[in-house]
């Protein structure tokens, strides 16, 4: 009878160590897509199934050799003991009969497999209008009310009080949005030209100085024949107020000093049309009742960095015959050019062009009569430049 317990002893010890793992691992009612699962191999419980105490030759087997079922225990006491892992620690992948499932998200539709159904919308078919005795909020309508403007209107005087900060309000900040005092000397043409006859000179220059709003603003123009006293010669003195990023407000006077020596007043505008055209245009009233106007508009073309190409062109109007000043009616004079400049530094750059310049009607005839030539084709040459 002890011989017999200690078969039965070493017989379910060696049989855990497979019942631990189908235990484990038993998905009945449950087919993994892409997985055959092998079937357990069949092992002699037929057997098992009859009685083992009227099978007495089974039970003298064992006692030819003494100490064999110490030596089965341990055996079989030690052969788990490699294989004693988690049920779910096991390696599935290299099991006999049994592959590796594919990723059910790689593109599948998860609503089409079989045996599952995607949960239904809780939102489907819902009424989402406003319940009833429920209004959706509208925005105020009107200015804020006036106790949103109590209180300190900037936030370091929250902090530092109202008189603290305002010194640096009137002044720094100020200062330095808007109130900065700049200024600039622009020499934009001075040139000589070259024409049929005698050679000359023109020579074109503004200068400003003031903040960002107002500024004093102040524009040359003296014309020439080299040899002579000038033919022309101007000086504008004016007013200069932005009235929005790109254009300004000038008003002021202007004074000639050849032909003869005149009083006018000038109102115009200056400033950066569309395309990056700079325009200028401003009408002239003299203390004689002479209204004149004139016009000019020049872009810069960027060839290179360095390289730039600058069409220019002038129009004079006047409303009526000068004939002291040489100026008729009308459209009295035409000047069409282009300078190609090289910037040796931003502040400095020698150019060459050439100049198209014309009297118009009655001027023309006025300039023939005084023995002169109404215009024509000119070389130039010169420097544009500023501080």
């Amino acid at each position: 009878m002890k011989r017999l317990s200690l078969f039965l002893a070493a017989t379910a010890l060696t049989a855990s160590p497979a019942l631990a793992q189908q235990s484990g691992h038993s998905m009945q009612g449950m087919s993994m897509p892409g997985m055959t699962m092998p079937m357990p191999a069949k092992k002699p419980a037929a057997k098992k199934a009859s009685p083992a105490p009227k099978k007495k030759t089974a039970a003298k087997k064992p006692a030819a050799k003494k100490g064999g079922a110490a030596k089965t225990a341990k055996a079989a006491a030690g052969k788990p003991a490699a294989r004693a892992t988690a049920p779910d620690q096991h390696d599935m992948t290299n099991m006999p009969g049994m592959t590796t499932p594919a990723d059910p998200n790689s593109g599948q539709d998860m609503s089409q497999m079989p045996g599952m159904a995607m949960p239904a919308d809780p939102h489907a078919g819902h009424d989402m209008a406003p319940m009833p005795g429920m209004a959706a909020p509208e925005p105020p309508l009107g200015p804020p009310p006036a106790a949103a403007f109590k209180g300190p209107q900037n936030a370091a005087d929250t902090v530092w009080g109202g008189a603290a900060m305002e010194p640096s309000r009137a002044f720094l900040l100020t200062r330095e949005h808007g109130a900065m005092r700049v200024a600039k000397l622009l020499i934009d043409q001075a040139e000589t030209r070259v024409r049929n006859g005698r050679d000359g000179y023109f020579v074109n220059a503004e200068g400003w100085y003031g903040g960002d709003i107002d500024k004093l603003w102040l524009k040359t123009e003296i014309e020439g024949a080299y040899g002579s006293k000038p033919g022309q010669a101007e000086v504008q003195a004016l007013w200069s107020h932005a009235i929005d990023p790109w254009f300004n407000l000038q008003t002021g006077v202007r004074i000639d000093t050849e032909p003869r020596t005149t009083g006018r007043l000038a109102v115009g505008v200056e400033g950066l049309a569309p395309y990056w055209i700079e325009v200028d245009g401003a009408a002239f009233l003299s203390t004689r009742g002479d209204l004149t106007a004139r016009f000019e508009a020049k872009h810069d073309l960027r060839i290179t960095q360095k390289l730039l190409l600058q069409p220019r062109g002038q129009l004079d109007f006047a409303l009526h015959d000068i004939p002291e000043e040489r100026v008729g009616s009308g459209l009295s004079k035409v000047e069409l050019g282009a300078r190609l400049r090289y910037q040796i530094t931003p502040n400095f750059a020698p150019y060459i062009g050439i100049v198209y310049e014309r009297a118009i009607g009655h001027t023309a005839r006025f300039v023939r009569a005084a023995g002169d030539d109404p215009g024509g084709l000119e070389f130039a040459v010169g420097v544009r430049t500023w501080f």
